[in-house]
């Protein structure tokens, strides 16, 4: 095979012929591992004739009118922006009109229109084109083409300076829930640490759609959908069917909530599904007539939600989510008429009510929040992808990538690379649909928030892709239309008012960080990793502004458990240290030693840092509480725009709610919200004040 035009080939499709790994040196990718993510695009690489007649067809296709056109808002200058980018595809004397409405996901909708049915005006003469999405006509005599357009802010306006927890939501339960933290409990959360302490936001998980069946999978960041939610958050009581349930019923479904708050250990998600879906399916059985409210958000959601919830009814049916193991007429949501079959209406319909209610709990913790003076509100957070049998895998089968995996290239950490077992959007597919399922997704998240943090902000530019059956060493990255999905992030944001957060923690290329900051999306600053050129902790006046500022992640252990070194027992006991142990743990004293100097230095730690460290050596906890209230305190005197305080931080929390590398070896995203010895602590304790001994409320 001729390898030029391989490259070239690749190149044309943005896929990464070369990179530099984890040791900054070059490593090319194989002529096979090019020719699968080039099949996976949809372009045959498998012989050196289909390579050259994909670039015939590449050439014949580059002039072609884009399928999607994306710029920033500029005022006067934004039609001649639109111009720029319409570039050589304009021919002379074409022109140029924009379309007078705009099509935005998630909004009341309207019936069909075909584009030479819609209202048009010329788009030279206007003094400004606003934001949104618009179609593009271009007329040049018979010849008249179409094509969408995306005005984009031109960047979020900054929030306001402000701290507010940081939260797994599920660990967080109160003496009302199920065993699981709920909607309500965010809400109380809100309204409490709003009210009483000055939070401006609290920031939870990504509460995605988990299986409707068991066993329910644990982690918030590989759910069945990104587009929905997880019933598993629904506080029972406050579904407005309750209150009408036969007073033997209620009885029932409160001894089987007694039970579940009974249950000592570990989080148990099937069970709480089990216990929740017998009460839903109860009241949905006896719901009054139709809601015109419920049609309304039906009608909403449209297409979407039609799909989600026939998935949900055919993996009760045939006892799994995996519709890859489904019967092969079932295995597409566009096969046959898969969703408009009527053997699955009724259960559908059972899931789009539980969607619907959904939504209800949800606006009701944002209003909570804000009614509690919090000028942002609850802060979702957005998974990177979705496993290859779930949900979003069949709605969105044409947009994702077949056969492809989503991972990681081999690093210090991980010298085998990582697969994560998510499949990837396939870049020209969401292009060529106007980026709806993207747009779709974000604005679901939105819509009752004041804001979202995308996790592994690196999704809208490259992804690491890794074939089926390879190592996770042999795949390549795969680029993205970075201003196509920002300029979609951001409008969604801008038009819900919200702010976006982007974990650009990692390996990040340096423009893409840039690219965050000119679009208003803020960064993450993480301050074990806020280290400068020479490896010292970075002072306060140096970290960035525009950021997220926390002291650790969910994948470490909280402040106290780090501190004790906890994670190095840990991933020691599971077999996970790449090096010796003594290596780690010298390692580990000389971060440490480094950040009690600073803190010290600060005047935020009043003991002299030797003596904490020893005491830390032995074992001791006397100065727990300092070095955590130290940490808080330093956050709030960097830049930073938004400080989060881990709430398992401020109660004392020494166990790690996820150990990365790991599956079943360790309770994944399963621990109740604790102490420092473990002992429950709910919601109702932390109004008590007791709990909170390691907090001081943050200045900003």
């Amino acid at each position: 095979m001729a390898d030029d035009e391989l490259i070239r080939l690749a190149g044309h499709h943005g896929v990464a012929t070369r990179y530099e790994d984890w040791r900054g040196r070059e490593t090319a990718v194989s002529r096979d591992t090019l020719a699968a993510v080039l099949a996976a695009l949809g372009v045959d690489a498998s012989t050196p004739s289909s390579v050259r007649a994909e670039l015939e067809r590449h050439r014949d296709r580059a002039r072609e009118l884009p399928p999607t056109v994306v710029v920033r808002r500029a005022g006067a200058g934004t039609a001649g922006r639109i111009r720029a980018a319409l570039g050589g595809h304009l021919d002379a004397g074409a022109e140029v009109e924009i379309e007078s409405g705009t099509d935005e996901v998630l909004a009341p909708p309207h019936a069909h229109v075909p584009p030479d049915e819609r209202s048009f005006e010329p788009l030279d003469g206007l003094a400004d084109v606003p934001p949104g999405w618009r179609g593009l006509r271009i007329r040049n005599g018979t010849r008249t083409r179409y094509t969408q357009l995306l005005v984009a802010p031109g960047a979020l306006t900054p929030p306001p300076r402000m701290w507010g927890f940081t939260a797994q939501l599920y660990s967080v339960r109160s003496a009302a829930s199920w065993g699981l933290g709920d909607l309500h409990d965010l809400a109380d959360l809100a309204d409490w640490s709003g009210r009483e302490l000055g939070a401006g936001f609290v920031l939870v998980n990504p509460l995605h759609a988990t299986e409707p069946v068991a066993p329910v999978g644990a982690s918030p960041y590989s759910p069945m959908s990104r587009r929905f939610p997880s019933p598993l958050y629904l506080r029972i009581e406050d579904m407005p069917e309750y209150a009408d349930l036969p007073a033997a019923d209620r009885e029932r479904f409160a001894a089987l909530a007694a039970g579940l708050r009974a249950r000592e250990g570990l989080l148990d998600r099937d069970a709480v599904w089990a216990a929740k879906l017998e009460a839903l399916e109860t009241m949905y059985g006896r719901r009054r007539d139709r809601d015109p409210r419920f049609e309304e958000f039906r009608r909403r959601e449209g297409a979407a939600l039609a799909s989600f919830a026939t998935w949900c009814a055919i993996s009760e049916e045939q006892g799994t989510t995996d519709w890859r193991r489904w019967p092969s007429g079932l295995r597409g949501a566009h096969d046959h008429g898969v969703v408009d079959a009527p053997r699955y209406h009724a259960r559908a319909g059972f899931h789009e009510w539980l969607q619907w209610r959904l939504d209800g709990q949800l606006a009701a913790a944002q209003r909570a929040a804000r009614d509690a003076g919090m000028p942002l509100g609850v802060i979702h957070d957005l998974a990177v992808g979705v496993p290859h049998g779930s949900a979003d895998a069949w709605m969105y089968s044409a947009s994702c990538a077949a056969g492809m995996s989503v991972g990681a290239p081999p690093d210090e950490f991980n010298q085998r690379g990582q697969d994560w077992g998510q499949q990837p959007w396939r870049p020209g597919a969401l292009a060529l649909d106007g980026y709806r399922p993207f747009r779709e997704m974000a604005a679901a998240a939105l819509r009752h928030a004041g804001g979202i943090r995308l996790d592994h902000a690196m999704q809208v530019s490259r992804l690491w892709w890794v074939p089926e059956g390879a190592s996770p060493a042999d795949g390549t990255y795969v680029r993205y239309d970075r201003d196509a999905l920002l300029g979609s992030l951001s409008w969604e944001a801008e038009r819900f008012g919200a702010v976006v957060v982007g974990e650009d923690l990692g390996t990040v290329e340096p423009e893409v960080r840039v690219a965050l900051a000119d679009s208003g999306v803020l960064g993450t600053s993480l301050l074990w990793f806020e280290r400068d050129g020479r490896g010292r902790p970075k002072p306060p006046d140096r970290w960035r502004e525009l950021s997220l500022a926390t002291v650790g992640t969910h994948d470490m252990p909280p402040i106290t458990g780090f501190v004790h070194g906890d994670h190095i027992d840990l991933r020691d006991r599971l077999g996970l240290l790449t090096r010796p142990r003594a290596e780690e743990e010298d390692d580990h004293r000389r971060q440490l030693a480094d950040w009690l100097a600073v803190l010290h230095a600060e005047g935020l730690l009043s003991a002299e840092p030797a003596e904490v460290a020893g005491a830390l050596a032995d074992g001791s906890d006397a100065h727990d509480e300092e070095i955590v209230t130290a940490l808080q305190e330093f956050l709030t005197r960097t830049p930073a725009r938004l400080i989060g305080i881990s709430l398992a931080d401020a109660v004392g929390e020494r166990r790690t709610q996820n150990q990365p590398g790991t599956v079943d070896e360790y309770p994944n995203w399963r621990v109740p919200l604790g102490d420092a010895e473990g002992r429950p602590v709910l919601l109702e304790d932390l109004r008590a004040r007791d709990a909170l001994r390691l907090f001081r409320r943050a200045r900003t």
